[in-house]
């Protein structure tokens, strides 16, 4: 921990380091382009190139009977650079001129021209000119072809000279500063990404406690929160999915035991002809068949589940006409001898909705529905089945006039291994069934909810989208 501390420290340190480096190079940079000046050649000079270079030119001016002359060297040199020239008297006249540009004027007054000496002037953006004073009250004005956007800089050596020492402090003072605070962000960093590893350790551990508070890692927190709720909210559920599992197991066990009991009575008795009657052997066959199917369903729930689980039941869709389809559903329903005394309403709001879907999962999904109607009702239990369409979407509501599921009941419905326990008898089904309907009605890109009132019935809706 300590030396992942020491390592956050020292990149902090880099990131300002290099962030000082960074600025110090720019400020370098910056400095140069505002006191540099750019020739028509595209080289750069310092800002004050062209009044050195006006001082020094009167090198190439020499007296030949006490006027002024521009020597050979001299014109190259301004050719050289473009700099057009002109030579003055005493009244601002011009004598002499030499690659004149045409804004220049041909007569300066005493003020342009102290103006000229002190500073330079610049003329309407197209460049700029200095003065250069001459022997005999004469001088000579140099125009430079360079646009001045920059400001020029004249210091004070006497004052630059006792500046240094306030600049060399303030630069001091700033380094300090930025040293310190890089010390005392790189420790509250370090301080904090210690308690983010803490608190990340505390959840994985299921210790971590809340953290409400703001602060620059506010979003982080609030995130952790956020992890944690929902790691524990998916523990209470693993732990209720397990309890549930575990129930289901020791219920499906018994379930799978009790028909094996009389199968195994009936069959012992059947190998002692002596003891058994002829009329007896057709009553004690049809005990054992109906035994079997009873384990036959557990495991075709038990291997459908498992299936619809992995996705490993193919849909095999046709399209069909939903309504013929059910009612038809309906139909066989009664015409079992188990269920022929019973009750199904069917209704729907037009004869013809045709659907895409896999008859035989569907079979088993509405099966299951009406079913349970009659397995979880009393005997004057009544089943309704109502179909209709309400735009693109297929409408199907499973309904009983039954006792209805309690409301703690009702959250777990469609959960696989659950099984109501609304009352006090023993519960009946392998606790997959509804389970197995929401994933066949998924297949079929569907919707399922469930609305009950106990003691006065249970209604289940199903949605189908056309596509």
């Amino acid at each position: 921990m300590k030396s992942s501390g020491y390592r956050s420290i020292f990149h902090i340190y880099l990131i300002f380091f290099l962030s000082l480096f960074g600025a110090l190079t720019a400020a370098v940079i910056l400095s140069f382009l505002l006191f540099s000046l750019q020739k028509p050649d595209g080289s750069l000079v310092r800002s004050d190139w062209p009044r050195k270079f006006t001082e020094q030119f009167g090198e190439q001016i020499v007296f030949t009977d006490g006027k002024p002359l521009l020597l050979q060297s001299g014109m190259e040199l301004l050719q050289e650079e473009g700099i057009g020239f002109q030579i003055l008297d005493a009244s601002g006249r011009e004598i002499y001129s030499f690659q004149r540009p045409e804004y220049a004027p041909g007569v300066y007054s005493a003020p342009d021209l102290l103006l000229l000496f002190s500073e330079g002037q610049k003329q309407d953006g197209q460049g700029i000119c200095f003065a250069s004073p001459l022997s005999g009250d004469y001088c000579c004005l140099l125009y430079f072809p360079i646009k001045v956007s920059r400001a020029t800089m004249y210091l004070n050596g006497q004052r630059f000279t006792g500046g240094k020492t306030v600049i060399l402090a303030a630069a001091a003072i700033l380094f300090l500063i930025i040293l310190f605070s890089g010390l005392a962000y790189g420790v509250f960093t370090t301080r904090s990404m210690n308690r983010l590893i803490t608190s990340i350790r505390e959840i994985a551990a299921r210790s971590y406690l809340p953290v409400s508070g703001g602060g620059v890692f506010r979003d982080l927190y609030d995130s952790m929160n956020r992890l944690d709720r929902e790691i524990r909210t998916s523990d209470r559920l693993r732990e209720q999915t397990e309890r549930m599992q575990e129930e289901w197991i020791a219920n499906i066990t018994h379930d799978l035991k009790t028909p094996l009991s009389p199968i195994r009575g009936y069959a012992e008795l059947m190998q002692e002809p002596d003891s058994v009657k002829q009329e007896q052997y057709g009553q004690y066959a049809r005990i054992i068949l109906k035994n079997t199917s009873y384990m036959e369903a557990l495991i075709d729930d038990l291997k459908l589940t498992y299936q619809l689980k992995n996705g490993m039941v193919p849909m095999k869709k046709e399209e069909q006409n939903l309504v013929r389809f059910l009612r038809e559903l309906v139909i066989d329903i009664l015409n079992t001898p188990e269920y022929e005394q019973r009750r199904i309403l069917f209704t729907c709001t037009r004869e013809t909705i045709l659907f895409s879907f896999d008859p035989t999962l569907l079979t088993r999904a509405f099966r299951n529905l009406i079913l349970n109607a009659f397995l979880h009702g009393e005997a004057e239990t009544e089943a309704a089945l109502h179909i209709c369409q309400e735009g693109t979407v297929i409408q199907i509501t499973v309904s009983d006039n039954g006792k209805g599921i309690p409301e703690k009941d009702q959250e777990n419905l469609f959960r696989r291994y659950y099984r109501g326990t609304g009352t006090d008898e023993k519960t009946e089904g392998t606790g997959l069934g509804l389970a197995i309907v929401k994933n066949i009605v998924s297949m079929h890109k569907g919707t399922i909810s469930v609305s009950s009132i106990p003691g006065t019935g249970t209604a289940f809706y199903i949605c189908f989208p056309l596509s």
